[in-house]
């Protein structure tokens, strides 16, 4: 990666050729959290779920001299509580030479810009708990750590479990 300052910088919507970009992007987060192993998609699931007819996500990525050097993928979201749609940034990477340098600023407020345009109202995200450098980074930029909330997941075993009780009779259970 070449050390450019951040007005070398462009950012675009991502492609379906970006897809093994993007998915070298997941592994350096992977890296970064401590989380090598951990990513189980493969560069096919990213071209399929991403550019296909009923896209799963959509990506920013930060390009310069040709390579991509960060990517923020995400998704709309719906607030029931404030009646209005908005976007869930998934994941957020810079390439390690040039963290520090604005590309994640960027990323965002190229993103805030293009959900307000979309008439969204909001940029939601979760950060590793131990993230330390992202959370204190986060907050520089003006975002706000919700203490109301905790995000719980059902994936593999879990899952399979949660959905096979879907033709349990209601009232047998709790809830």
């Amino acid at each position: 990666m070449t050390a450019a300052s951040p007005s070398a910088i462009a950012i675009r919507a991502a492609v379906a050729s970006d897809a093994e970009a993007i998915h070298a992007a997941l592994h350096g987060i992977a890296e970064a959290v401590d989380g090598t192993g951990r990513v189980r998609s493969t560069v096919e699931d990213i071209r399929r779920h991403g550019f296909g007819a009923d896209p799963a996500f959509e990506a920013l990525v930060a390009e310069t001299e040709g390579a991509v050097v960060g990517l923020c993928l995400f998704f709309r979201s719906f607030s029931t509580w404030t009646g209005r749609p908005g976007a869930y940034v998934q994941d957020l990477y810079v390439a390690p030479a040039l963290r520090g340098r604005g590309v994640g600023e960027a990323l965002l407020r190229h993103l805030a810009a293009e959900a307000q345009r979309r008439g969204w109202a909001y940029v939601r995200l979760s950060v590793d708990a131990g993230n330390a450098n992202a959370q204190a980074f986060y907050d520089r930029i003006g975002m706000e750590w919700s203490q109301q909330e905790r995000i719980f997941t059902a994936t593999g075993a879990a899952f399979v479990a949660l959905a096979g009780g879907a033709d349990e009779e209601i009232g047998s259970g709790t809830t």
